[in-house]
């Protein structure tokens, strides 16, 4: 094989690459379909909040049990993060917003203060803010992949009433729908694909693969299954062709380009050049 085949496969025959891929594929599909709720839900800031409350679970976990304690940490952090996110953004007198403020500062800043008591591991605890996707083992692969299927299947079962309370809450309210406990499934979703991701890409650029798939999917379609569609096949990619640059550019051209932001700027810079194309299309069409 040779060629620009060449560089996008033979990476990938490295063992450490090939779980990096499968890791980065699976993230990719279950980022862009959980990212679809959070599009039409207009929850960006609620993702945002959840991938920084995780931080002192991560902190807590690794303290207890090393690498191996990360993603129970997190897990934890996450489902206690999702269900304050739901009883305070339903109480009267708190603003979403400020409800929000309040714990990403409390949560984070909890996790600061336990990383500057933890001095041996300070440097390991930081890089799980940016991800080591080229370190994730064969164990935390299939934690993912177990994640993803959990979180895919319950929007199998849910997607249509979540469709529903996002363009018509009050009339999902009249028929019957429990608004709360959708509220809190899709913050406990958001959560678990935030825990799934920590290790790989960290909690800062985690938001990334919830937002921009989705959003790319959204500029093509108006249909919720095509944007999720879509917006999958483009997150599996940019894993793909992000690992590929990033292992060329270190390997080969002495440039140390992170694996993780390397497929954040990728999709990145799709999706400014679709927003540009398709700008671009609407005016040729009213010239």
């Amino acid at each position: 094989m040779s060629g620009v085949g060449a560089l996008l496969v033979e990476p990938f025959h490295v063992p450490y690459m090939a779980r990096a891929l499968t890791e980065l594929v699976i993230l990719g599909v279950l980022g862009a379909v959980v990212g679809v709720f959070v599009l039409v839900r207009r929850l960006a800031y609620v993702a945002d909040t959840l991938t920084h409350t995780v931080f002192p679970g991560v902190v807590v976990g690794f303290t207890a049990g090393a690498a191996d304690g990360v993603f129970w940490g997190a897990l934890a952090a996450g489902l206690v993060t999702a269900v304050l996110l739901t009883l305070l953004t339903r109480a009267p007198r708190i603003s979403e917003d400020s409800a929000l403020t309040v714990l990403l500062t409390a949560f984070f800043g909890l996790g600061v203060v336990l990383v500057s008591r933890q001095h041996g591991y300070r440097h390991d605890l930081t890089a799980f803010l940016f991800g080591q996707v080229l370190t994730v083992t064969r164990t935390e692969v299939v934690q993912s992949a177990l994640v993803a299927a959990g979180c895919l299947a319950a929007l199998a079962v849910l997607g249509r009433h979540l469709t529903l309370r996002a363009f018509d809450p009050e009339g999902a309210r009249a028929m019957g729908y429990r608004i709360g406990l959708l509220d809190l499934a899709l913050n406990v979703v958001i959560a678990l694909v935030v825990v799934a991701a920590v290790r790989s890409v960290g909690t800062v650029l985690v938001i990334a693969l919830v937002i921009t798939p989705a959003a790319f999917g959204r500029v093509l379609s108006h249909r919720i299954p095509v944007i999720a569609a879509v917006g999958a096949a483009f997150g599996g990619l940019c894993g793909w062709l992000g690992l590929a640059v990033s292992y060329q550019a270190s390997v080969f051209h002495g440039l140390q380009l992170a694996a993780g932001p390397a497929v954040v700027l990728l999709m990145t810079t799709a999706y400014a050049t679709l927003l540009a194309g398709a700008a671009l299309l609407r005016k040729a069409r009213r010239a």
